[in-house]
């Protein structure tokens, strides 16, 4: 996306009903159906916060997708397009025990916020694993 393309990302005031079960599938590869049930429960009960696309990928340790990923690619035209996109899904991760932040739902449009200017406040829902 060149540099007279990019413009404001537009955000929903909640994540769409759909990003629960895509949240669901990707930690049921890290955790316990039961931990992920109650990581998901959480996760519709939390309040929206803000958090700089930069700061997201580096706390999940996530590289960042490149643009004509079909995904990213997506998202940068819905930006584009003036589409709001929905907020992120996230696990807090543990700075002690070296553990990185999990992006359950939402990485290709953190990347694409990213293109679009990297200091992009996205809003995320961020819960705790219970313990």
């Amino acid at each position: 996306m060149s540099d007279d393309d990019k413009t404001e990302v537009r955000w929903r005031s909640e994540p769409e009903e759909q990003d629960y079960p895509g949240a669901t599938d990707y930690l049921s590869l890290l955790a316990s159906d039961e931990v992920v049930a109650s990581v998901v429960v959480a996760l519709k009960g939390a309040p929206i916060q803000h958090r700089k696309a930069k700061d997201i990928l580096r706390a999940a340790r996530l590289v960042l997708l490149p643009e004509d990923n079909a995904h990213v690619a997506a998202d940068l035209q819905k930006i584009k397009d003036g589409k709001k996109l929905s907020p992120i899904l996230m696990v807090r991760g543990d700075l002690a025990r070296g553990v990185p932040a999990q992006v359950a739902d939402g990485y290709h449009r953190v990347c694409a916020s990213y293109y679009t200017n990297e200091n992009t406040d996205i809003p995320l829902k961020l819960v705790d694993v219970p313990g």
